[in-house]
């Protein structure tokens, strides 16, 4: 893992002490709300519903076990004893207090984290897949890539006042695990035809009111040429970037109202410059950081009782079938912690839980834990002989859900139970469709499905990506769902298609329930999932199964 240098830190100790003073003058009158606003945002903290809530940067969703412990400190001592995991792989505390929030920051750089650039119109957190490191399927790992992007876009002196925010997500395998084509600027590590690392270019997706999949700008990018080349992206948007319509000003209309031939020959213009301006010392830099990122020490060990527990424990048994992974060292697996328990908030930990995952992977996971953008927690280096006492520790703290990638565990963004721009609850949806198929016995007779909840339009859920994607709205002052079908996430990303009317919060159950249920009656045997019974049938059975008054309106 990356550990910071000494700029880091005292570039991070700066920006604390600044803002710290800051909110000392925003105490005493001195900067009024609307002055202090710009400089809160800057720094992870926004103003919901309720209280204060503080976005804590997780880069490229890498953990250590002593940042984990951190975390969980910072719930109890400041917020209510639990955090947030988001999409975008941060962290989110949700009831600070602001005379607090300066002791959090350095709390925070303690152990080499910060709040910079989770807010504002800047460059975000930069994502990546949650395997990274460990994937079977990886060609490299993205995070030294991920780790160059943050210290090159952080306080970058060019990019702090972009038209609108700006993500950059990133993976190291063909399998595409961290959503690249819903980013501003997506990138992919690939083998060239020479056997050469580089990166395939994205440019141009984005979810929001204007659902977008990115396009290739580049199939093929040499290592030495990625920071100029995402200068000159992101310096063309910033000139070409519509400013006179924040719904309008995201990449992704930039691309599309200019096209992709007119947008492509400006960045290639502008690449003459900044690749000019380079000298080469940022692949230096880029070397030294993947020294930081050399594999663990991996055990060469028999998988000692691992196929006997699996044998004899049918709940080991479930949950080593649907929450391991491939990993690209024998007798390893990669495994996901589902924060997603029926019934409970998506993507919420307590402190104790935190704990109990630094523990497990100082014990068992070589320290490192990962964040998922689907808001799971990731032990990513276990050997498989660990895999029953890892287990047996989960069970007892909560934690041994078996349910990653079938239908509780689902996306949810925090809706209006905290945000202030949503327009409906997510959580409670969320909460009800998880515990009614747990209920009905129908949740591993489904299989593989992906649902996604969004509480308003900026589709921080990730809706529009979802096999079933939930919108919620405000139609006159009542809650009202929309339902998208056949979306995709993964390396053939789609946008999912609107079924049709919306629905009452109370109807959204058993309408989920009507289309499962014709799913199962539809499939071709249990390996056809849903999103490929949706890609072989369409979308007229199923609208049908949603909306059976109108189907058998129109069959009368």
């Amino acid at each position: 893992m990356y550990k910071y240098s000494d700029f880091d830190a005292a570039f991070v100790a700066e920006r604390n002490a600044q803002f710290r003073g800051q909110v000392e003058r925003r105490l005493s009158g001195a900067l009024t709300e609307d002055e202090f606003r710009p400089l809160r945002l800057m720094n992870g903290l926004y103003l919901q519903l309720h209280a204060y809530m503080l976005r804590v940067a997780i880069p490229y969703g890498t953990l250590s076990s002593a940042q984990m412990r951190q975390l969980a400190y910072i719930a109890e001592r400041w917020d209510k004893g639990y955090g947030h995991f988001t999409t975008r792989q941060n962290i989110q505390y949700n009831w600070p207090k602001l005379t607090d929030v300066p002791d959090i920051l350095d709390a925070l750089a303690e152990v080499q984290l910060h709040a910079i650039q989770t807010s504002g119109n800047t460059i975000r957190n930069v994502t990546a897949d949650h395997f990274a490191g460990a994937a079977a399927d990886e060609v490299e790992d993205p995070r030294p890539t991920a780790e160059l992007i943050r210290q090159w876009s952080t306080d970058h002196p060019e990019f702090q006042f972009l038209p609108r925010k700006f993500k950059i997500g990133i993976t190291g395998a063909p399998n595409d695990r961290a959503v690249i084509k819903s980013h501003d600027i997506g990138l992919r590590l690939v083998r060239g035809g020479s056997g050469r690392v580089g990166y395939e270019v994205i440019v141009g997706g984005g979810l929001g009111r204007t659902p977008m999949i990115g396009q290739v700008i580049r199939p093929f990018l040499r290592k030495e040429d990625l920071l100029p080349y995402l200068e000159a992206i992101v310096s063309v948007y910033n000139l070409m970037g519509r400013r006179d319509n924040k719904y309008k000003a995201r990449i992704k209309i930039t691309v599309f109202e200019n096209g992709m031939e007119a947008f492509r020959d400006a960045v290639e213009e502008r690449f003459k410059a900044t690749r000019a301006e380079f000298s080469g010392v940022d692949q230096e830099i880029l070397r030294e950081i993947e020294a930081q990122f050399a594999a663990p020490a991996f055990r060469n060990a028999p998988e000692e009782g691992y196929e006997a527990v699996r044998a004899a424990d049918p709940v080991f048994r479930a949950w080593t079938d649907t929450n391991l992974a491939a990993h690209r060292a024998p007798g390893y697996a990669i495994v996901t912690v589902s924060l997603k328990a029926h019934g409970e908030t998506p993507g919420d930990a307590t402190a104790a839980q935190m704990r109990t995952l630094a523990d497990l992977a100082d014990r068992y996971g070589h320290g490192e834990l990962r964040i998922s953008h689907e808001q799971n927690v990731i032990l990513p280096h276990v050997h498989k002989s660990d895999l029953p006492a890892l287990h047996a520790v989960l069970k007892d703290a909560g934690l041994a859900t078996a349910n990653v990638g079938l239908i509780s565990d689902i996306i949810a963004c925090p809706g209006m139970d905290y945000c202030a721009l949503a327009t409906a609850r997510s959580i409670p949806v969320a909460q009800e469709i998880a515990t009614h198929f747990k209920a009905i016995g129908l949740e591993e007779e489904i299989g593989a499905l992906k649902i996604k909840i969004s509480g308003c339009i900026n589709a921080c859920g990730h809706h529009h990506v979802g096999h079933i994607g939930i919108l919620g709205l405000d139609r006159a002052g009542v809650e009202n769902y929309q339902i998208t079908l056949g979306g995709d996430a993964t390396e053939n990303a789609r946008i999912g298609e609107r079924a049709g009317p919306g629905f009452a919060y109370d109807q959204v159950v058993p309408a989920i329930e009507r289309l499962l249920r014709a799913y199962l009656a539809l499939r071709l045997g249990r390996t056809e999932t849903f999103a490929d019974a949706y890609q072989r049938l369409g979308a007229e059975p199923f609208k049908a199964a949603l909306y059976p008054a109108e189907a058998a309106r129109d069959a009368a």
